[in-house]
């Protein structure tokens, strides 16, 4: 029998799933172009291999959160930002079906942009659906110094920053500056959770 449910408006990914990753792979050969990297430099730069770095940029495949991560320190901008390059600017109402929803395929992560990146703002509100046992490792903050504020809606998730881990639950707010590496882990059940996200 089919699957009736309907979509949940917040976890569910938007239609635009594969015109993203072609969006992204594009701004990711741009900005290697931008840097004046070659394959072989951003891949002794990065850790990442010359040859996923190559499919990366061909659409080839769907980057995951960790290698994302990877990219954004060498390039010196939040995931969020990298995320908001490929988007219009976004109106001062952000619509639901206009947030753009990016899906990690390692780990099923969904990060949501409920209020993305935007000339003249210093914050931006994202939210983050992680699922029961996933894991994402983060070596280094793409930009030393960001303020985070995390709020758990739903489920458990263990944040560990610079070796200390915090459990967090439903209605607890962690509040941190971003410096060293970092790690989200889902004990279960799925985690989801709002991140307040300002600049230096």
């Amino acid at each position: 029998m089919r699957d009736a449910r309907a979509p949940d408006p917040v976890t569910d990914p938007l239609p635009d799933a594969a015109g993203i990753d072609l969006r992204l792979a594009a701004r990711l050969a741009s900005l290697r172009q931008e840097h004046g990297l070659s394959l072989d430099a951003l891949a002794a730069t990065s850790g990442i291999s010359r040859a996923t770095l190559s499919r990366l940029e061909r659409a080839e495949t769907s980057p995951t959160a960790s290698l994302l991560g990877r990219l954004c320190t060498v390039y010196g901008r939040p995931m969020s930002r990298l995320l908001a390059e490929i988007e219009a600017d976004p109106a001062q109402v952000v619509r639901h079906d206009d947030q753009a929803v990016w899906v990690d395929p390692e780990t099923g992560f969904r990060r949501r942009g409920v209020s993305p990146p935007a000339r003249g703002y210093a914050a931006e509100l994202v939210l983050g659906t992680l699922p029961a046992g996933a894991a994402i490792p983060y070596e280094a903050p793409p930009v030393g110094g960001l303020e985070h504020h995390l709020w758990m809606l739903e489920g458990r998730l263990d944040l560990t920053l610079d070796g200390v881990t915090h459990a967090l639950s439903p209605g607890d707010c962690l509040r941190y500056l971003l410096a060293g590496a970092s790690r989200f882990a889902c004990p279960g059940p799925e985690a989801r959770y709002l991140i307040a996200i300002c600049r230096p």
